[in-house]
């Protein structure tokens, strides 16, 4: 539904999504891992740099960002999934900041005005949403 009144042309979609660390797969353990950090899936069609390094198999995506990601491959449009795996089950400034490498990325970078007041903006957002463990911007 989300995708059904956009013209596919020219549409090129980011998605941005925070997991548990305990659901990375790897051969080490996890908890050597500095959490959080980030990993990106791309469809075919997604000809830009990505921001990290890309999600090993046997990694997955689960359910709205797989979902988006999966269509977009279908009707190939140009996706990048950004999953940034956390120790953290609220939502706080830590795991927030991990995003911030991707604000240099072309599609995001003309959303940003001044990249030096993120963090101030970012902590202004959790604290005004906290009770609810959500951020809307």
């Amino acid at each position: 539904q989300v995708f059904g009144s956009m013209q596919k042309e020219g549409l090129q979609v980011t998605i941005l999504s925070t997991c548990p660390v305990a659901d990375y797969k790897t051969q080490e353990s996890t908890l050597t891992l500095a959490s959080p950090f980030l990993k990106a899936l791309k469809t075919k069609e997604f000809q830009e740099q990505v921001c990290c390094p890309l999600l090993e198999q046997p990694n997955i995506v689960r359910d709205l960002p797989a979902a988006v990601l999966s269509y977009c491959q279908v009707w190939q449009i140009p996706a990048v999934l950004y999953q940034c795996y956390t120790d953290v089950i609220k939502l706080d400034t830590v795991t927030i900041e991990a995003f911030k490498p991707l604000l240099s990325s072309k599609v995001l970078k003309s959303l940003v005005k001044d990249a030096s007041e993120s963090t101030k903006m970012l902590k202004k957002f959790l604290t005004t949403t906290e009770s609810h463990n959500n951020i809307y911007i």
